[in-house]
């Protein structure tokens, strides 16, 4: 998966954390559905029954206004959307553990800063008494 590397050291221990098959299924179908993959593939697919459809290859199993194909794009639509929104309520708690972490790390850098100026200062200081 592209946002989250196993092997990779992640500096927060909640990124380490085991996850759920739920999880790890949402993740998944979210890779897949957010893809160009998906939209070519069901692109071809809905041509594909439309032409079928209206050429009667096969029977009239789905006249016209393709009412059938419509109630299995809302199907899919009904149940992709709250997995998609699954996985991006999981990546935004992974961004929030993040911004966190940063800015402790951030606030840590601050007062080594400081410390390190300080010391400079006071070398400054004994450099110009010798003087």
């Amino acid at each position: 998966m592209k946002w989250f590397n196993r092997s990779s050291k992640h500096p927060h221990p909640a990124f380490k954390s085991r996850l759920t098959f739920g999880q790890r299924a949402s993740d998944v179908v979210t890779i897949f559905f957010g893809s160009w993959a998906f939209i070519i593939i069901l692109a071809i697919l809905l041509f594909a029954w439309m032409a079928m459809n209206l050429v009667m290859l096969f029977g009239k199993w789905d006249p016209y206004p393709f009412i059938l194909l419509n109630l299995i794009l809302s199907c899919l639509a009904a149940v992709q959307a709250p997995i998609i929104l699954m996985s991006q309520n999981r990546q935004a708690d992974r961004d929030r553990i993040n911004a966190k972490y940063d800015y402790a790390v951030n606030r840590k850098a601050e007062r080594e800063v400081a410390n390190m100026q300080k010391d400079l200062d006071e070398i400054k200081h004994l450099v110009k008494r010798k003087r």
